[in-house]
């Protein structure tokens, strides 16, 4: 230990115990008096204040500083308790305010007050109920030629902001000059005490007031010279603290508006960038880098989307409303992550989200009276078909049900005239050959069709594909060529079939075009992919990229080729610029509002809000083409919402490219490189102008001159793609066996039909015995895409569709054992208008079920009136599960509704252990987790919020009584555990999911089902004995994932807390060589004295080291404070 004085004969090295026995002992003065149940540190930090010598305040000094340094932060912490900062304070005003301050104490007693202060998160107010502020803030002014007293007064001060009250009670008091004069330019001397200058001003800046003081004076433009200095004269990287403490204090300056304007005005974003470039290539600075980049992004100017409105440029009148009347603003702000990942994105902070759990247990235990009256179910009667079916014509080879409005449309024979509301575009510009639609369906120069080998990739552009059946002047149409050259190669897909549905599909922008991919089908490919791998300082590279548009704007060719809103470019793309890419997504599921060339080969990507609102930025499906081969392209998507994303872990877009299609690969494939998501500098085009968007940022390098691919979020799956896989279901199955029918629910806002399938297995016989068993199996209702961006949940729903009408012997066995009632798609007019949660109500409808409206919530109010239905008949399901997919958590799990786990979660001070529940809701999710390799058991919970009181998980458990009421969450990106970890799920591991969540259903009825013998023989699906498995649950509110290996935030201060550690040995730095110090002292005290005034205007000279001042020297550059300006 140092010790402060020659006069100092008392020191301690034992224990705080021993001391205390100590001091008992040698209590001889009337001060150190106590009441015996005082301990040791009381008693010395009641002398400390009463202490009327030097040498008794010395050696306390040396006692406290001793303990305190021997131990941990425990023993600071202890002392703080027992008034040691208050005791620390009252001695410091003592002395201070003495006529001639003896720092022979003082030094001392601030070095052990900046340690203790350090730890105490009350100090600064502590210190102004002492009044030691003003004080310290006096002594620092008549000390600024000691080095080592002035390093002492300003990390004392330092600590003393950590209230902002304190900060600006100093900065009232000129305490901003008297700081910021003590920061020289560069200089090699006394950097400890140029460092805690500038902490002590960065401090300070923890005050509004103070910032905008600061800003009003120039201290922006003066901090960037200091920085350019320090940085200019440090090639050896000597000074690195120092250098983050100027950008600690820029930081702090740009809180403000003002204080960016001022850095941006200064040049602070070019000098930042090209200071940063120069330590990109050096070791040991990355912190360095990431401050400058992350203060650049901050005050990066912020740039209002070029767009005319951020409303959605897709609107639809609503019934009762007004043509020109929006719907009211969104509950969900940028901020939040609204996916069903409000619901979905189960809590990240505990306490938030404990207060937010239901805790009473008479509400969630109560049943709600119904919202309609019973007459109204009658009309659910016809859902129910396999309730009064006489099965009189169980030999015949089909049967179609005449309640399904489509059906018949759909089953004509596509090769004739239908009746299509669709036309093709009169507009022969849309073709990139240039040709018109009906000379490529037709004749070619008039000499007749074109050979089949000068079919290619470019000559299936989605212009040329239209929905319209109608042929023309007799010649094969486009999908007729298409088919005899290529023939159709996917299972459960018919091409024909899918036109044909797309022709009777309505639309807000009645699209008249079809994407490739959704009319061609899609094969999972061969081989899993894995996640993409990050390299290291990818979105730093970006964010350099985007600065470079700042600074060199001459670069920037800011084209648009790609507007909806234009006709006139929609049409006929951009002419000014050959080399662009073209784009297009006015087709089903498309979403891409608008493209806009920045530079060579970089296109920025604005995307469409949900219609009738100006919110929910996600989805993206869109074409694009004209591309070169091997030449990488990046998309920057800039107006998405959320706050993370799986993007930055791994996860990729998805691409199809005709040419691969039509050589045999029809698949959607992950793509990208350097992928990443970050917060950009965007904001609404009128919207409030401190809301921020995110950048989702990917290169793609496309393998094909100009070829036709599309890009998409997830792989998509439209309403038209259900409505031909329903048909072809439908008619491969036996109807003898299989009990299949085809409904519809109700008709959507837009008008298209809601798809209700039933399945069950038809009875062996007519007799009594076999129908009363067929009316009695139990039902199980399947709902899936109430958000349309979540196209994951719809293969998912395929795979259970195509599973149920299988010859699987597990399939037949459910069959006979249930009664399955799904509706695929719940939100039709969101998922054909390419919206990402919302339906044409501007709504989100897995929020409608407490109290859904009838004409503007069809499809739930009708979801849920059906379930009314099958409860009043004595038919609750059995089980209720709503397929979603999950964009922010990696693998697939459940989330379920429990009383008991809800009650315990909260908080409440209910006993959970006399409530009683019926454990069977975990049933599923146990089975699940033994059978399905990407589903986590970890990640399910099944607790009861407030905030999701109204989705259809919670309403189906609480208001028609079933245990088993489930969302299932999919992931858009992979899986994290398991024979899948690493691996990115495609369609074929979505739909096997689809596929385990039926088999997982045989545990619920093992003891009363007769197995098919196959089943028997595949034990896995048998030996489901719940006792099995003991899972280690992990807090359902942890996040999923770490903090992101790069910062996506910017508007948060990421500069690190002061370390402790290091502040105590700069501390103890600063108290050696103590002796020399007060010789150093009392010369340069002398000397001071007949300074010139005109010195006060001036930077401080080099502060005092271990030598002696040389005042004698000319002084150091200085800075006016006023202008900014270096003094010569």
């Amino acid at each position: 230990m140092h010790h402060y004085s020659k006069r100092s004969n008392f020191t301690w090295n034992r224990t705080l115990k021993e001391l205390g026995n100590y001091s008992c002992s040698e209590r001889v003065r009337a001060s150190m008096a106590a009441p015996g149940s005082s301990s040791g540190l009381e008693v010395l930090l009641s002398t400390l204040q009463n202490a009327g010598d030097i040498e008794s305040t010395l050696n306390i000094l040396n006692v406290l500083d001793e303990l305190l340094s021997a131990g941990t932060d425990r023993r600071i912490t202890y002392m703080i308790s027992k008034g040691g900062s208050e005791a620390l304070l009252s001695a410091l005003v003592t002395t201070a305010r003495t006529f001639s301050p003896n720092f022979t104490i003082l030094l001392p007693l601030l070095h052990l007050l900046a340690k203790v202060g350090h730890r105490d998160r009350r100090i600064g107010m502590k210190a102004e109920k002492a009044e030691a502020v003003l004080p310290t803030l006096t002594l620092l002014k008549q000390n600024v030629k000691h080095t080592r007293r002035t390093a002492a007064c300003l990390w004392v001060l330092q600590v003393f902001c950590s209230s902002v009250t304190t900060a600006t009670l100093l900065g009232q008091n000129r305490g901003l000059d008297v700081i910021f004069r003590l920061i020289p330019p560069h200089t090699t001397r006394h950097k400890r005490t140029v460092k805690a200058a500038i902490d002590a001003l960065a401090a300070l800046l923890c005050s509004k007031a103070n910032v905008r003081a600061a800003v009003a004076k120039g201290y922006v433009s003066a901090l960037l010279k200091l920085y350019e200095d320090w940085h200019n004269k440090d090639p050896d990287h000597e000074t690195i603290p120092i250098r983050l403490a100027l950008l600690h204090c820029l930081h702090q300056t740009t809180h403000c508006s003002a204080g960016r304007v001022a850095l941006v005005a200064q040049g602070g974003i070019s000098l930042l960038y090209h200071t940063t470039q120069t330590c990109l290539a050096s070791n040991g600075l990355e912190y360095l880098v990431e401050y400058a980049v992350q203060l650049m992004r901050k005050c990066y100017p912020k740039c209002p989307l070029p767009l005319t409105s951020d409303q959605s440029v897709y609107t639809f009148p609503l019934p009762g409303r007004p043509a020109d009347t929006a719907p009211g603003p969104q509950d969900v702000s940028f901020e939040d992550d609204s996916d069903d990942d409000i619901e979905n994105e189960e809590a990240d902070c505990g306490k938030e989200y404990d207060d937010d759990l239901e805790s009473d247990v008479n509400k969630l235990r109560s049943r709600p009276e119904p919202d309609r009256p019973l007459e109204q179910l009658g009309q659910y009667v016809r859902l129910c078909p396999e309730l009064h079916h006489d099965f009189q014509d169980l030999d015949s080879d089909s049967e179609v049900d005449s309640s399904s409005d489509e059906e018949g449309l759909l089953n004509e024979d596509f090769r004739t005239d239908g009746r299509s509301r669709v036309n093709l575009r009169d507009s022969p510009s849309h073709s990139p050959l240039e040709h018109p639609v009906s000379t490529v369906e037709g004749d070619q120069d008039g000499k007749g069709e074109p050979p089949e080998n000068h079919l290619q990739a470019c000559d299936f552009h989605s212009h040329f594909l239209s929905s319209s059946s109608v042929k023309q002047n007799s010649h094969p149409s486009m999908v007729d060529r298409l088919l005899e050259k290529h023939g159709a190669c996917i299972p459960h897909h018919d091409p024909r079939m899918y036109t044909a549905a797309a022709a009777l599909t309505k639309s807000i922008p009645e699209y008249s075009i079809l994407a490739f991919p959704d009319f061609w089908g899609h094969l999972p490919p061969q081989s899993k992919e894995p996640m993409a791998g990050r390299k290291p300082n990818v979105q730093r590279k970006k964010v350099f990229e985007d600065i470079q548009r700042l600074l060199n704007p001459e670069d920037v060719i800011d084209e648009v080729v790609f507007d909806l809103e234009d006709p006139w470019i929609l049409s006929q793309g951009s002419p000014d610029h050959s080399d662009s890419l073209s784009f297009f997504s006015k087709f089903e599921c498309g979403n891409l509002r608008k493209a806009i060339h920045v530079r060579s080969h970089e296109y920025d990507l604005i995307l469409n809000a949900d219609a009738n609102c100006s919110q929910h930025h996600q989805w993206f499906y869109f074409e694009v083409s004209g591309m070169a081969a091997n030449v990488p392209y990046r998309f920057n998507i800039i107006n998405c919402e959320k706050a993370n994303s799986q993007f930055n872990y791994g996860m990729q877009p998805v691409l199809y490219s005709v040419r691969e299609a039509l050589e045999g690969r029809p698949n959607w494939v992950r793509t990208g490189t350097e992928v990443c998501y970050y917060r950009n500098s965007f904001c609404p085009s009128r919207g409030q102008k401190s809301s921020s968007f995110y950048t989702l940022t990917f290169t793609v390098t496309f393998k094909h001159n100009e070829d036709v691919c599309y890009l998409a979020y997830h792989y998509p799956y439209t309403y038209s793609a259900l409505q031909s896989h329903l048909q072809v279901l439908q008619r491969s199955v036996d109807p003898r066996k299989l009990f299949f029918r085809q409904q519809s629910l109700c008709n959507t806002l837009a008008g298209n039909p809601c798809p209700l399938v039933t399945i069950t297995a038809c009875p062996s016989s007519k007799s009594w015995k076999d129908l009363h068993q067929l009316r009695n199996r139990p039902c199980v209702v399947l709902t899936a895409r109430v958000h349309p961006g979540e196209s994951n949940a719809s293969w998912v729903m395929k795979g259970t569709l195509e599973f149920l009408c299988s010859s699987d012997p597990v399939a037949e066995t459910l069959r006979e054992a249930y009664i399955f009632k799904i509706i695929p798609m719940l939100n039709p007019d969101g998922v054909i208008n390419g919206t990402h949660r919302c339906s044409l109500n501007g709504e989100d409808l897995n929020r409608q079920w407490m109290k859904p409206d009838p004409v503007l919530s069809p499809t739930i109010y009708h979801a849920k009136g059906f379930l009314y239905y099958l409860n009043s008949i004595g038919r609750t399901p059995l089980v209720f599960c709503d397929y979603h997919g999950h964009s922010r958590k990696k693998n697939v799990f459940l989330y379920g509704c429990s009383v008991k786990e809800t009650v315990w979660q909260s908080g409440s001070a209910v006993n959970t252990a006399t409530l009683k529940e019926d454990p069977g809701y975990r049933t599923i999710p146990k089975t699940l987790d033994r059978i399905a390799p990407a589903f986590s058991f970890n990640s399910c919970n099944y607790l009861v919020e407030k905030s999701r009181e109204a989705t259809a998980r919670v309403v189906v458990w609480r208001e028609m009584g079933v245990l088993r009421s489930y969302t299932m969450e999919s992931t858009y990106n992979g899986c994290d555990q398991g024979v899948f970890k690493g691996m990115q799920t495609g369609t074929g591991e979505l739909e096997e999911m689809g596929v385990k969540f039926c088999q997982s259903l045989l545990s619920l009825r093992r003891n009363t089902m007769l197995y098919n013998r196959r089943v028997i023989s595949q034990p896995t699906l048998l030996n489901l004995d719940d006792n099995l498995l003991d899972h280690k649950s992990r807090n359902c509110f942890e996040d999923d994932e770490p903090p992101c290996v790069e910062e996506i935030e910017y508007l948060n201060d990421s500069f690190p807390e002061p370390n402790r550690n290091d502040l105590d040995s700069e501390v103890n730095g600063n108290t050696s060589s103590a002796e020399e110090e007060e010789d150093d002292e009392e010369e340069h005290q002398t000397t001071g004295n007949s300074r010139r005034r005109s010195m006060k205007s001036r930077l401080y000279p080099h502060l005092i080291g271990q030598e002696t001042l040389n005042i004698k020297r000319s002084p150091c550059n200085g800075m006016n404070i006023s202008n900014g300006q270096y003094l010569s």
